[in-house]
């Protein structure tokens, strides 16, 4: 009887992720539609340099894919937050569900959105610095394209796209059990920012600082399963269907 409730729970699953993969394309388009306009606000590169010698000047632009980057973390955000509200929660019961299910289904989304927004932010990198060489009539200079180096930093993107999915996901399902949390969720993340400088600097320091990338993994993958099994606890214990 265990065996047959977790394969009817796995085949729910399966199937609602699915169904959120075609009735969440929007959330897909929106990603690639905030990720074109953070390379044009990267266009004039993240940062440069001058030199200068005997009359002659260099401006140096460096070109990366970090604002592309920050700004998909913004929409993972979002929609983490948008999957948990009400019109979103109804769909899932077009399916014989649960919450557990549900929540499990969303996660899958979700990383499945962490994965695609990590692989075409790391893959921007190479756009901007093609609109620099053909439209900005700039000489590019990059290094060899290193496989191994590319693919881990997908793998690092992913990781932290998916943790700031887990966070929206928790903010998303404080929300849907008390709407105070709308109010007070902003208002201690600015309070955290102005007030608590020195803890933002070592949860900085904590997970983007690490230089041991399997220290990180762990750091980020214990951090994710805890807001995710946080949300997945709250989110069952609400009624049914609200």
């Amino acid at each position: 009887m265990m065996s047959l409730s977790t394969a009817n729970l796995m085949e729910t699953v399966k199937k609602q992720y699915s169904f959120k993969l075609k009735a969440n394309i929007d959330a897909i388009s929106s990603l690639v539609g905030i990720q074109l306009v953070a390379i044009l606000f990267s266009l004039g590169g993240i940062g440069g340099s001058l030199s200068s010698s005997e009359g002659l000047q260099i401006n140096f632009n460096y070109y990366s894919a970090d604002v592309v980057l920050v700004f998909t973390m913004f929409w993972a955000l979002v929609t983490a937050i948008t999957i948990t509200t009400k019109p979103y929660r109804n769909h899932d019961f077009t399916f014989v569900t649960n919450r557990l299910s549900s929540s499990l289904s969303n996660i899958l989304f979700l990383l499945t959105g962490s994965l695609l927004g990590a692989v075409t932010a790391n893959l921007s990198r190479y756009l901007l610095q093609l609109i620099a060489f053909l439209f900005r009539d700039q000489q590019v200079y990059s290094g060899p394209f290193d496989f191994p180096v590319f693919i881990l930093g997908i793998v690092m993107s992913a990781l932290y796209i998916f943790c700031v999915c887990s966070i929206g996901y928790l903010i998303g399902a404080l929300v849907q059990v008390n709407k105070s949390f709308v109010l007070l969720v902003p208002v201690l993340i600015i309070g955290s920012i102005f007030l608590g400088e020195s803890i933002l600097v070592q949860l900085f320091q904590f997970y983007v600082m690490e230089p041991n990338f399997v220290f990180f993994l762990i750091k980020i993958l214990i951090t994710t399963a805890l807001f995710f099994l946080a949300s997945i606890s709250i989110l069952n214990r609400m009624e049914v269907r609200r």
